[in-house]
């Protein structure tokens, strides 16, 4: 299991559920069984979602009488956005690059090689 919080944030962002939770957390507070309606999972297949998400510091677990209100924590979404960020600038870099060549060729006629 990872062990590093980026780690751990990128592998619960892998799971097309636990990303469906965290886009239902974005428009605010839920609980266990708001977060479960839209998906047809057992009760203890979300809870290991919810860990999952809680390990990775993604959401926060409160407690009110019996209810578990689940809150989205984004600032480990934005330490991956961050880190992301930097291979997004790498590509912007490229796509520059590709874009002044073709811009090139576009304005230098083609060279014609007549035997």
């Amino acid at each position: 299991m990872a062990t590093d919080p980026l780690s751990r944030t990128l592998a619960a962002l892998a799971d097309p559920t636990r990303r469906g939770i965290l886009a239902r957390l974005r428009e605010g507070t839920a609980t266990v069984k708001e977060l479960a309606a839209p998906f047809e999972l057992s009760g203890p297949t979300i809870t290991k979602h919810l860990k999952v998400l809680e390990r990775a510091d993604l959401i926060e677990r409160g407690k009110q009488a019996q209810w578990r209100p689940c809150t989205l924590r984004p600032q480990a979404l934005r330490e991956a956005s961050d880190w992301i960020e930097r291979f997004r600038e790498l590509w912007d870099a490229n796509f520059r690059g590709l874009d002044a060549l073709l811009d090139t060729l576009k304005t230098s006629p083609p060279k014609r090689n007549d035997p």
